[in-house]
Formats: structure tokens, C-alpha cells, sequence
């Protein structure tokens, strides 16, 4: 996996929530990876908007939300990604695939939910086609 593209140092990042998504991110992307998925991009950026995980398995390339916890006190991760963030990824997935999609791929909406306890390894939910975009 490439290095993930980060506008300011990790040194400069106050908030622990920031720094948690990103050990998120950057577990699923290891946890794909090791079932034989390609990671084409992390964080891709449009806007102000970013696609947490692009990856690719033979010609099927999912468009992946991670949500990170701690615990599901404020509910699990499928109820953090409501249609707003669902529109804001569909659109993230139309740039993407405008720019790097080949003919033969199909795609999908994953979401990847890893749950982080103390001193233990991470634990990672991998929910295929999570959801399917409509236009409107």
C-alpha cells in the first residue's frame, strides 16, 4: 500500500478522533490486501470531500466507507453513513471512475467497520455492497 496522502504532519493532529480514523483506514486497507484486494487509492480527494478506500479484486472495484469505533455507544458504523455521506461518496465514485474506470469493471458501496479495544488487535467488519446508490 502506498503511503497515505495527508495534507498536514501526523505530528500536528490534535484531535484523537482524526488520528483514530486514520489507524482505521489504514487497518482495513491491510486487512483487504492480505484477502487479495488491491488498494488503487486511500483518501481520495474531490472537493472537500474524500473516498476513504478504493480497491480492486480481479474487475470489481469497491468504493469503501471505514468507520472506526471504540465502541457502538453511538451506534455502529453502517448507522454513521447516512444519505448525505452516502450522496457524497456516489459523487467520489463518478470522479473516480471518470478517471481511472475501465470498461469491464463493475462497482460497489462497501463499508468497513473496525472496532478497536484496548491492547487487542483490531476487529474488522467488511459489509459488501452496504448500500446502492440512486439517482434522484
Amino acid at each position: 500500500m502506498s503511503v497515505p496522502n495527508i495534507v498536514r504532519p501526523l505530528t500536528e493532529w490534535r484531535d484523537p478522533r482524526h488520528r483514530r480514523g486514520l489507524a482505521g483506514e489504514l487497518a482495513a486497507a491491510r486487512d483487504l490486501e492480505a484477502r487479495g484486494w488491491t488498494v488503487l487509492a486511500h483518501r481520495f480527494r474531490f472537493g472537500h470531500s474524500d473516498l476513504d478506500l478504493v480497491a480492486r479484486q480481479g474487475n470489481l472495484v469497491a468504493f469503501l466507507e471505514v468507520k472506526t469505533r471504540q465502541s457502538d455507544a453511538f451506534g455502529g458504523g453502517l448507522n454513521a453513513v447516512g444519505w448525505r455521506k452516502r450522496q457524497s461518496i456516489a459523487v467520489g465514485a463518478m470522479i473516480w471512475i471518470s478517471r481511472f474506470g475501465q470498461p469491464q469493471d463493475s462497482y460497489r458501496f462497501d463499508l468497513v467497520v473496525v472496532e478497536l479495544s484496548r491492547g487487542g488487535f483490531p476487529q474488522i467488519i467488511h459489509i459488501e455492497d452496504a448500500w446502492r446508490h440512486v439517482e434522484k
